[in-house]
């Protein structure tokens, strides 16, 4: 193995080298493409040279570079879906540069707009487990009370799971939430999820592109072990002002973009606001309001704020600023006054996200690009209770009694890296880089003041800030080695240095693929992971609760490889184009960890959470199938996935290995987009899922014989199965044109047959009636969480 990286290191580090010794009598072409329209660079488009079959597909900032044989002309064909094909003939001398504007279409198929998604074919790819979702399919998937969300998309997907019943959480290919890399324009999002799980911080309408890797993962990418989740922001249009939103029965929102200066400079703003707190208040403050002057007022909130600049202060150059901050608060007040005397009490829970990132692309030539990001990120949820009480002392003086308790806990990262994408040829596709960042955590603070009756209290009990630097050097080349097979090698060092302990990392990672024909390929990957940060987690759907901790010199950092296997085709029917693709995997996981028996985050301010956690390893295992079509007048996917997840902790289950809570067997889902005409869309979603994996208490005993000291007896962990999961979602959209834009109204059905699918089970207890009859048996009940729910929403643009 040490001779395989060795090679690989050394390939990579003369390939630039051998390249230009290649260079002479040939000339390079580069470039951006971009939207016409817009000035919005795109990915992944397809530049191709007709006569000499070579071609290379633009990168994250629409740029392009394609080496070719000495000719007395250039002649290149741009292509990619949802835009009409443009061409550019053009006399050689020496190097070239071109920009592309392509033209959307918004006309085929009978007025039905065409969609766009990554022109590189899926047999072609070197890439496995990686799904590019089209923002439009995502836009008219069947919505939750009205909310488009991203990461309910994603779970239709094969290999993907959510938490539970309406959760937007994501468990990766046995993997938990902790294990998947989220990036929102390259800056890491720790908390993804709004009001508990149901709703994810991601709007739509701000996102350029969306992109899940579940395994082969490049070398450029680390610091997960299950996925990792690529998520651009749109750029901002360069050419003239438009905006969108939309009105939900929860939410609203509305995003605006434009040119600050023509073709130059742009921005894009967006925000989200839940309103359920506002409409409620007036009832809640009427309903508890009496005579006395008693009135209590209870709401829950959330918010999105996502903004961006861009910049072309030269041909060469491009600045990005870009910053989001989203927030969930939950909070209760209640005021009573009698004779004159206040009781005051406030209490609440709020977390939320914060990042920002400056980005500088920079071309160093016409075969080299460079891009250096700067990024900064937090996450913090705070507890907070607040009470205050008057009353008359003996002399009639009113005093006041006050209590205040605060609970809080975050991390935050600072981070620079610089990557640079290197185009010797249509060969050779390589990208080297480096990253350092520096963490900071604090899993808990606790602070409580109480000055109530004879008490004069004020303690900070706080668990130390631990800090911690990672870095990082990578190196990969996407290298075509003949016309049937094409590699993807590269190699990850890392570096963790945390409590005077080093963790280093060494990660090959590599991925093939093999053309059995133009239309099939086999594929193979390996790659090795490791993750220096945990989630601490009583729960399975992203409570604030959990607690992102770090390796330490006691806990160890998870690592996990991951083997790959699979075959992919590219299918052809009357004119329109499917996607087919089957792909098994095996990854052992180690060194994770999980609360032992009754731990908990409560109490981690007076014991170190590191006594609080045991670590154990963990394998999963199984096959996914996956048949896509992106065109078309009905688009959609098919998925199914066949999988196993298990967990061995010595301290837990009696050291025995048991199902991970959320192993799935059998995992299906459908996906049907489809146009009846140019202004109306029906879309439906079909899922269905093995019940959860739970721990049910198998008997109660007593230890005084009285009743008084009651245990649960409980079996085997998660030895018990719920029942299967299944649901359909359906929605109905209908354009309006309008002078100004469009209007979209939708009406959407949640679980539309009404399935009651089991949430969570609790124990009931037995009882009888007064003459010794049983009239309710004692045992476990399942508890639904929603039936059918309605919902309407209007979007619009302009």
């Amino acid at each position: 193995m040490r001779r395989i990286l060795r090679s690989l290191v050394l390939i990579l580090c003369l390939q630039p080298a051998v390249a230009s010794a290649q260079q002479a009598g040939k000339h390079t072409v580069s470039g951006y493409v971009r939207d016409q329209q817009t000035g919005e660079n795109l990915i992944g488009v397809a530049v191709i040279s007709p006569g000499s079959g070579l071609g290379t597909s633009t990168n994250t900032y629409g740029f392009y570079s394609l080496t070719l044989p000495a000719t007395d002309s250039v002649r290149l064909l741009v292509s990619y879906l949802g835009y009409a094909k443009q061409k550019w003939v053009a006399p050689a001398s020496g190097n070239l540069t071109h920009t592309f504007g392509l033209q959307p279409l918004t006309s085929e198929l009978a007025g039905v707009e065409v969609v766009g998604s990554r022109e590189e074919k899926l047999a072609q790819s070197t890439r496995m487990g990686t799904v590019n979702i089209p923002l439009n399919q995502i836009k008219a998937v069947p919505a939750l009370l009205g909310e488009r969300d991203v990461l309910k998309v994603l779970q239709l997907l094969p290999g993907v799971q959510s938490g539970g019943e309406g959760t937007s959480g994501l468990y990766v290919r046995g993997g938990s939430p902790d294990q998947n890399l989220i990036l929102l324009d390259g800056t890491p999002v720790y908390n993804a999820s709004h009001l508990f799980g149901f709703f994810s911080v991601f709007n739509a309408d701000a996102l350029n592109n969306v992109e899940l890797i579940k395994g082969g993962f490049p070398a450029r990418y680390g610091g997960r072990l299950s996925s990792v989740l690529d998520i651009s922001m749109k750029e901002g249009n360069l050419k003239e002002f438009h905006g969108e939103g939309a009105i939900g029965l929860i939410a609203s929102k509305i995003t605006v973009e434009g040119p600050i200066k023509q073709d130059t400079a742009s921005f894009i703003f967006s925000a989200r606001r839940t309103y359920i707190d506002i409409l409620a208040r007036p009832l809640i403050w009427a309903a508890t309001k009496n005579a006395s002057g008693s009135s209590a007022t209870v709401g829950y909130f959330f918010h999105d704020l996502n903004g961006k600049l861009n910049w072309k202060p030269s041909r060469r150059d491009r600045l990005y600023l870009s910053a989001y901050t989203g927030y969930d608060k939950f909070y209760a007040r209640y005021n009573d006054t009698n004779e004159g005397l206040a009781d005051r009490e406030n209490s609440g829970l709020g977390w939320g996200n914060l990042t920002a990132a400056l980005r500088w692309n920079h071309l160093l030539n016409d075969q080299l690009f460079l891009n250096t990001h700067f990024t900064y990120t937090k996450y913090q949820f705070n507890v907070g209770i607040e009470q205050e009480s008057q009353y008359r002392d003996p002399q009639n003086a009113v005093k006041t009694d006050k209590f205040n308790l605060r609970y809080l806990s975050n991390i935050r990262d600072f981070s620079l890296k610089s990557d640079l994408e290197y185009l010797p040829s249509p060969d050779h596709y390589i990208r080297f880089g480096g990253q350092y960042i520096l963490h900071s955590f604090r899993p808990g603070a606790l602070q409580v003041k109480d000055n109530s009756g004879s008490n004069d209290l004020s303690r900070l009990n706080s668990v130390a800030r631990t800090m911690a630097s990672e870095a990082s050097l990578y190196a990969e080349d996407d290298y075509r080695v003949s016309e049937r097979l094409k590699v993807n090698g590269g190699v990850r060092l890392n570096g963790f240095w945390v409590d005077r302990t080093l963790y280093p990392s060494l990660e090959p990672r590599v991925s093939a693929r093999f053309l059995l024909t133009e239309e099939w390929a086999l594929k193979a990957a390996y790659a090795r992971t490791t993750q220096y940060i945990h989630l601490l987690t009583n729960s399975g759907i992203g409570l604030p609760t959990d607690l992102w901790v770090p390796a330490t010199a006691k806990v160890k950092p998870q690592r996990a490889q991951q083997v790959s296997l699979g075959a992919a085709r590219t299918l052809r029917h009357k004119g329109e184009e499917y996607e087919l693709s089957f792909e098994t995997y095996y990854k052992p996981m180690r060194n994770l960890i999980e609360y032992r028996e009754g731990a908990s985050f409560l109490g981690t301010t007076d014991n170190n959470w590191q006594d609080k956690v045991t670590s154990g390893q963990g394998w999963a295992y199984g096959g996914e199938v996956f048949l896509q079509k992106k065109t078309g007048r009905t688009t959609g996917w098919i998925g199914y996935t066949l999988a196993w997840s298990k967990r061995k902790f010595p301290e837990l289950n009696q050291g025995r290995i048991f199902p991970y809570k959320y192993d799935r067997r059998h995992d299906a889902s459908l996906v049907v987009i489809h146009h009846i005409s140019p202004t109306l869309t029906l879309s439906g979603t079909w899922v269905y899922g093995t019940g959860n994996a739970v721990t049910l208490s198998q008997g109660h005993f007593t230890l005084d014989g009285y009743g008084y000291n009651q245990f649960d007896d409980y079996g085997p962990r998660n030895s018990y199965r719920m029942r299967a999961y299944h649901r359909m979602d359906l929605d109905l959209s209908k354009t309006k044109k309008k002078r100004w834009g469009e209007v979209v109204n939708s009406f959407s059905l949640y679980n539309a047959y009404s399935r009651k699918n089991p949430y969570y089970l609790f124990l009931q207890q037995g009882s009888e009636d007064e003459f010794g009859n049983v009239t309710r048996k004692p045992g476990y009940r399942e508890i639904s969480l929603f039936p059918i729910i309605p919902s309407f929403s209007k979007s619009f643009k302009f």
